[in-house]
């Protein structure tokens, strides 16, 4: 967090950014909580949607049996042993909460919400004739995600994926409501979530491999 407070100070001072332009305004009085806690639900049923559109797409036809495509997915899952420590987060109650609270909020929505609005700032100035339209801040959007995504590759592909979509969403809201805020709480809310149910999920996979004997 200290390294990207750093990196983020000397690019903002290089490139005299405003409030507006990173938007930084908190608008709507308390409207953002629940804005971001309805969006963090959206944004998981927009990834459980287009995951179940690209199985159907596989199964039809036929890249994958069905027994494959389980396999491939139980092997190929995302590596959150790369970003927890799932023994403490089963283990440790202060662990637990830290990486519910500090880590899902902060070092997530706060600081990657402030990476990807600093992409969407950089490439409006230095192309505003393609980016500066509402239409070409959704394909910055677009372009901020794909390098999210790239950056989770030692996840697995499937997080490459996952978290593509999930940054293009976020990213998305932050257009709409020209602030990163309903964003931070929905990625914080995302992010909780999701990390809450690790344990458990892990173990539920690890017993998929057992039962499919890999």
């Amino acid at each position: 967090m200290i390294l990207f407070g750093i990196f983020f100070g000397v690019a903002w001072a290089a490139s005299r950014a405003s409030r507006d332009d990173l938007l930084w305004r908190w608008r709507g009085g308390f409207l953002p909580v629940p804005l971001g806690i309805g969006y963090s639900i959206a944004l998981r049923a927009l990834v459980a949607l287009l995951a179940g559109i690209v199985v159907v797409l596989l199964l039809v036809v036929g890249v994958f049996t069905l027994e494959s495509l389980q396999e491939y997915v139980t092997t190929n899952r995302p590596k959150v042993e790369t970003i927890v420590d799932v023994p403490a987060m089963r283990q440790n109650p202060l662990y637990y909460w830290l990486t519910l609270t500090v880590v899902s909020f902060g070092f997530a929505g706060f600081r990657e919400e402030l990476w990807r609005v600093a992409v969407l700032a950089g490439l409006q100035k230095l192309w505003p004739g393609i980016f500066a339209s509402r239409l070409g801040q959704f394909g910055a959007v677009a372009v901020a995600a794909i390098i999210f995504g790239f950056g989770h590759l030692g996840q697995g592909v499937l997080a490459v994926g996952m978290t593509a979509i999930l940054g293009f969403g976020l990213g998305a809201i932050m257009v709409l409501h020209r602030s990163i805020w309903p964003a931070v709480i929905a990625h914080g809310m995302f992010d909780a979530t999701s990390l809450a149910l690790i344990p458990w999920v892990l173990e539920m996979l690890q017993q998929a491999q057992k039962t499919t004997g890999h």
